[in-house]
């Protein structure tokens, strides 16, 4: 069966339990169709580049899916329907990537680095200021 990544979008109004029981009904689309989630990833509340439906912000979530194509197409129709999704995005790939995906990644290194921009480093004294 085909492989896709698949990344959607929901408004900012929604919970998190809200997108993760609309994941858990494109996962039951899915299966219903055929195919199987690998892997579903919940990327958090995030801030968008530009406003997309007076929303300034929206919750990001991704799905990598092997299913057949009859079944992706339904899922995508049922997510055109739901108003709560923004923007998703269907992208067929070769393989699935294995752990955590790239937003993942640095979500962690983020948090070891600590909340100050820059991490815990210390940079010492600051120079005598020229006038």
């Amino acid at each position: 069966m085909p492989l896709y990544e698949h990344i959607y979008l929901a408004r900012q109004d929604v919970s998190p339990q809200q997108v993760e029981e609309m994941t858990n009904n494109l996962t039951e689309v899915l299966s219903q169709g055929g195919g199987k989630v690998t892997k579903n990833e919940y990327w958090g509340l995030k801030s968008l580049s530009y406003r997309i439906k007076k929303n300034r912000k929206a919750h990001y979530s991704l799905l990598n899916i092997d299913a057949p194509a009859p079944a992706v197409a339904e899922m995508e129709r049922q997510m055109r329907i739901n108003e709560d999704i923004l923007r998703f995005m269907t992208v067929r790939v070769d393989e699935l990537e294995e752990g955590p995906s790239a937003m993942l990644q640095k979500r962690d290194r983020d948090d070891e680095r600590g909340d100050r921009p820059g991490g815990d480093r210390d940079r010492g004294p600051r120079p005598p200021r020229r006038f």
